[in-house]
């Protein structure tokens, strides 16, 4: 997973059988494998957030202002 996909041609990552995985559609991927799963990560996230307290839309909200605009859109819709 990296922001950085133009150092990491697929044919560079071949030999290895992985790929390079925008942030976004790397958390997309996992809303789409278990959506449930990612909405009880950003919950526990949210609860260990005391000073100041957090809510899963705070969360949501920082996660799309760095980026994740699309898995964003996804969870919201759920």
């Amino acid at each position: 997973m990296t922001r950085n996909l133009k150092d990491f041609p697929r044919s560079a990552l071949a030999n290895w059988n992985i790929e390079a995985k925008h942030p976004d559609a790397f958390v997309l991927d996992q809303v789409h494998l278990d959506h449930a799963a990612v909405y009880a990560a950003l919950q526990r996230m949210a609860d260990s957030c005391t000073n100041p307290p957090r809510t899963v839309g705070d969360v949501l909200g920082r996660l799309g202002g760095d980026g994740l605009v699309e898995s964003v859109a996804a969870l919201q819709a759920m």
